[in-house]
């Protein structure tokens, strides 16, 4: 299956809006229960890329773009800013089809060269086996189980926590760090 991964772009905001409408409607990944529509998305979309955060497609020829990913901040407060947290979404016609596999570890490369320590990832459902997997698969590791946080679908839902480290992790200072004076000689 030819594939283009590649920076998301204001055109394909459409598509982003009806694979995550599907996951809202249908799925325990998100814990929207109301799909937002394309102008929050695009609103959503411009705010990890103001971060200069990486926000990317899958585009099939003759299909357009049937996945996409990104990170955002993992929590706002300043000791964080090292940590992001990911989202993955598939067309559901393309689920099981790989395209996780091309998008995930292209999400880490551009995470991990922007010089972010960790990606967290936060799965809903603990019966989100694909995405534990596909997570497992890409060097994450499971962290913690909240149960029953979440009520959608008329069932409790898990959320799993699973993290992977990024660049030297937890070894080296951030980058910020490496060059303060009482270092400097």
């Amino acid at each position: 299956m030819p594939l283009n991964i590649r920076e998301s772009a204001d055109a394909d905001i459409g598509a982003i809006t009806a694979i995550y409408a599907h996951a809202v409607r249908h799925g325990s990944a998100s814990f929207e229960t109301e799909p937002p529509d394309e102008a929050e998305m695009a609103s959503r979309r411009v705010a990890i890329l103001a971060r200069g955060m990486p926000y990317v497609v899958a585009e099939m020829p003759g299909a357009g773009v049937v996945g996409y990913a990104y990170v955002g901040p993992y929590r706002a407060r300043p000791a964080y800013r090292f940590s992001v947290e990911n989202s993955i979404y598939v067309a559901p016609d393309r689920q099981g089809a790989g395209i996780g596999r091309l998008l995930l570890p292209a999400l880490i490369e551009r995470t991990e060269a922007q010089g972010y320590r960790l990606m967290i990832a936060v799965i809903g459902d603990s019966a989100n086996r694909a995405s534990i997997r596909l997570h497992e698969l890409c060097g994450f590791a499971p962290v913690g189980t909240l149960p029953a946080v979440g009520w959608k679908h008329g069932r409790w839902l898990d959320t799993v926590l699973m993290s992977r480290p990024l660049g030297p992790g937890p070894d080296e200072p951030p980058p910020d760090m490496q060059c303060s004076p009482d270092r400097a000689q």
